[in-house]
Parts: C-alpha cells; sequence; structure tokens
C-alpha cells in the first residue's frame, strides 16, 4: 500500500471572474521511503496540489471539489483542520517556499521548532529546547546552542531554509513536503540545500514530495517523476525513464529547455523555449489543455481529453499522440 495516494483530485478556487480549477482531476501516489518530484511550470497547480494535502489552501475562497487524499489508508478530505492538526508536522511535515514570510519574524526559531515537539510529543520546555538545538545541529547551523534564541531576521535565505527543514523534521513525520525549497537561492546553497534534504530522508527514512519547476534538481534527487500542466497530470515515469525516453510533447519541451554545458560549448546551440504560456483555467477549452502549444496537435487534440494511460511498465501518460501509437 503506498503511503500517500491521491485520486481524482479536484481544487478550485472561486474568484469575480468565475471558478478556477487549479488542480482538476490529479492522481499522485507516494511509496514509503520514496523521493518523488512534481514538476511543471508556475501556474500548473503543482503547490496547490501540495497544499491540498493538509488544507494549507485558504478555505474559501479554495475547496477541494472532489477525489480522495489517502495517507496510510486513511482519507484526509474529510477530515477538520482541528483533526488534520494531528497529523501535520508529526505524520506529513512540510517545508514552504519562501522561510522569510512562513516563519513568525517576533518569535525566536527555538521557539517555532519547539512549538511541534511540544503540541506532539510529551516533552518538558526543557526537552523541547534541546531537541530544537540537536535538530539545528542535524542541519548544519553553525553555534547550534545559540542561534536557538535568534530571531529569522538574524539568518541567512540558505540558513533560513535550514530551520524550515529542521522545524518540518522536528517530529520525525513519515512523508515532508517541500514546495521549491531552493526557489531564491544561489545555485551553491540550492547545492548545500538539496544535500542536506536527501542526508536528513536516508537519515529519517521518509518519504519526499519535491515541488520544483527546475528539471535539473529533478534529475538529481527524484526516483519518480510526475509532470503536470494546467491543472492535470500529463506524464509519470521513473526518473531514468522520463529523461531516457519522455515520451508527452510537453515533457520533451521541458527537458529541451535545460542549459546543455557538454553540448552547447561544442555545437553553440540555441536554448530551446516552449512558445505560448499556461491557459488561464477559468472555463477550460475542451480537448487536450496543452494542445494550442503543441506542435503535434492534430484535430482531436482539440475535441477530446486525452486520458492518463499506462504506456509502459510504471509510465503513464495523456496524449492522443499515445492512443495513436
Amino acid at each position: 500500500m503506498a503511503l500517500l495516494d491521491i485520486k481524482g483530485l479536484k481544487t478550485h478556487f472561486t474568484t469575480d471572474a468565475g471558478i478556477l480549477q487549479a488542480v482538476d482531476g490529479v492522481d499522485i501516489s507516494i511509496n514509503r521511503g520514496e523521493t518523488l518530484c512534481v514538476v511543471g511550470e508556475s501556474g500548473c497547480g503543482k503547490t496547490v496540489t501540495a497544499m491540498s494535502i493538509l488544507k494549507l489552501i485558504a478555505m474559501p475562497p479554495g475547496k477541494i471539489v472532489a477525489g480522495e487524499i489517502m495517507f496510510e489508508g486513511r482519507d484526509l478530505v474529510p477530515l477538520t483542520s482541528h483533526e488534520l492538526d494531528d497529523i501535520r508536522a508529526k505524520e506529513i511535515g512540510f517545508i514552504f517556499q519562501e522561510p522569510m514570510t512562513s516563519l513568525n519574524p517576533v518569535l525566536t526559531i527555538g521557539e517555532q521548532i519547539a512549538e511541534s515537539l511540544r503540541r506532539h510529543e510529551a516533552v518538558t520546555k526543557k526537552q523541547a529546547l534541546e531537541r530544537t538545538v540537536d535538530m539545528l545541529k542535524l542541519v548544519q547551523i553553525p553555534n547550534a546552542a545559540g542561534r536557538v534564541h535568534h530571531y529569522p531576521h538574524q539568518f541567512s535565505g540558505g540558513m533560513r531554509q535550514r530551520v524550515m527543514i529542521a522545524m518540518a523534521l522536528a517530529c520525525r513525520p513519515k512523508l515532508v513536503i517541500a514546495d521549491e525549497p531552493t526557489t531564491a537561492l544561489d545555485v551553491t546553497i540550492q547545492a548545500q540545500i538539496l544535500d542536506l534534504l536527501q542526508d536528513m530522508k536516508e537519515r529519517f527514512g521518509m518519504a519526499v514530495m519535491l515541488i520544483t519547476h527546475a528539471m535539473g534538481v529533478v534529475a538529481e534527487t527524484a526516483q519518480r517523476v510526475v509532470v503536470m500542466y494546467a491543472g492535470k497530470v500529463v506524464e509519470e515515469a521513473p526518473v531514468d525513464e522520463l529523461f531516457g525516453n519522455p515520451r508527452h510533447p510537453y515533457t520533451q519541451g521541458l527537458i529541451r529547455s535545460i542549459p546543455r554545458i557538454d553540448l552547447d560549448a561544442a555545437h553553440k546551440t540555441r536554448l530551446e523555449a516552449i512558445g505560448g504560456s499556461v491557459p488561464i483555467l477559468i472555463n477550460p477549452t475542451p480537448g487536450c489543455r496543452f494542445a494550442p502549444r503543441c506542435k503535434y496537435a492534430m484535430s482531436i487534440c482539440t475535441e477530446r481529453e486525452p486520458r492518463l494511460r499506462e504506456i509502459a511498465p510504471g509510465h503513464r501518460m495523456a496524449c492522443h499522440l499515445g492512443d495513436a501509437s
């Protein structure tokens, strides 16, 4: 049984212009101890999917209108926010995209990490502080015993992200959702954060759901990859299969947009871009949502939505080209 199994998830938002179908029928599963990357352009529904798991979206205007989110065999969708509090941080940790806006500026980082420990585990204030210092050491923050009393503004961007990781892992959750944890960090710090996540995953035996738009990050960290476009899953495969044999035109475009130092230096090739932009998901047009940007589009692509189906063991794709083959 999968640790997390999302089936037919639909999360919509009420706007003045109509209903925005941010996530529209998503199926994703994560196994114990696995790193699954969810990748796609900004606006494709990655973050909304991740935040829907723990109902971290604003309700209203957001609402989960259909589907189920099974965590260890228990559906999280019917649970109230109060009931989910017993799962948040303890069973499922969440690393937010921007630590400066996610950390409370008027509380020390020690107080913020210790809060989840005191809520979910039978520890005293002193024990919680000691474990907080231990977590800061694990995420490689120098002088952890002294810095535990510092405030978020006293840390650099990379150090704040380490604090967020310590906070998410303090209760040793079974699953950690990392929402673009390397955004706005320079490449050296990005590599350090990814290495740290991998080390923590192996140390605690947890599963990781990594949200990103960087295909290079996917290649380095994932066992399996889910590609999303316009609120839907368009391809899913093991990481080697996805990079070695991408089948969906959108996935092919994402991979071709990655700079290749080994090839570009010799051939001076122009970096390829996917034309157009992600569609507005209010009253979307019938058919495949990628069709207006796809160079392989056929008449059926604008008439009928492609179904997500298995085209090889562990490899799924939603494209009429695959249906034709």
